[in-house]
């Protein structure tokens, strides 16, 4: 396999693949949406496929939901499941306090609802996505579509009164026409640079009528496995202050992930 994947998928995988060891037999898992947690994903199917491993999944997207039910997770809602005993997704941003920008997928209120309804959420990364201060991601916004261009501007107004270094907001589109979640709903992307206080950032936004959402995840994740392209994986706790590390090993031969790397 290693001859197949570029060293940024390397990175990806090796990340999902250290992560998923934090899932047990039995239990109730979130599922992330994005490229590095289609990794994730995969692996859990791997699991219950060749070793028998017994759990019920919690996609945060409808394309997570299918590729799951196709690799044999058991696929349940958040509602039948009530709550969860981890949750393990990507992140377009972490900083050293393990705060998160995420969004790019498009499944930020999901990824937030299910992250938050969880004993634990792990953070699959490859080591591009650290950064000191969050912000040169843009960052999402989930906003209904009634009247967006009014939200649009309320938040650019606010944004004055912020530690940003941009204010720049755009609709994030689909073609010729603006992307829709899976709830119906619109995104704004915030062109930031930027954020000096995302606590402060995040808990504003949210006062912002029509905004449903934002991408800002704030003291929700507990460990973040920061994969490299040579193999190393680093596994972050920040309840316990620790950092471990590890090499995984790849298979040549193996092509159980080919189909994400072409």
């Amino acid at each position: 396999m290693s001859g197949d994947l570029s060293p940024i998928d390397k990175a990806k995988f090796v990340a999902a693949k250290k992560a998923v060891d934090y899932v047990e037999d039995g239990m109730r898992v979130g599922l992330g949406t994005g490229s590095t947690a289609a990794w994730m994903v995969r692996c859990l199917g791997e699991l219950v496929r060749e070793d028998g491993l017994r759990i019920k999944g919690v996609p945060t997207s409808t394309r997570t939901a299918d590729l799951a039910r196709e690799v044999g997770i058991e696929v349940i809602s958040l509602d039948e499941a009530k709550w969860l005993d981890i949750t393990i997704d990507g992140a377009d941003e972490f900083d050293g306090e393990l705060n998160l920008i995420k969004g790019g997928g498009g499944a930020l209120l999901q990824e937030k609802i299910v992250a938050t309804a969880s004993d634990q959420m792990i953070v699959i990364a490859d080591v591009g996505k650290e950064v000191e201060s969050l912000g040169a991601f843009p960052l999402p916004i989930e906003v209904i579509p009634f009247g967006w261009q009014t939200t649009r501007a309320l938040v650019e107004e606010m944004l004055v009164s912020m530690d940003v270094l941009g204010r720049d907001v755009s609709l994030r589109m689909s073609g010729d026409h603006p992307y829709v979640t899976d709830e119906g709903n619109h995104i704004l992307d915030l062109h930031l640079g930027r954020i000096g206080n995302p606590r402060q950032l995040s808990m504003v936004l949210n006062q912002v009528p029509g905004v449903v959402e934002n991408g800002l995840f704030i003291d929700i994740c507990d460990v973040v496995s920061v994969g490299y392209g040579d193999g190393r994986v680093e596994l972050r706790d920040i309840n316990e202050g620790t950092v471990e590390t590890d090499r995984l090993d790849f298979v040549e031969n193996e092509n159980l992930f080919r189909d994400l790397a072409d």
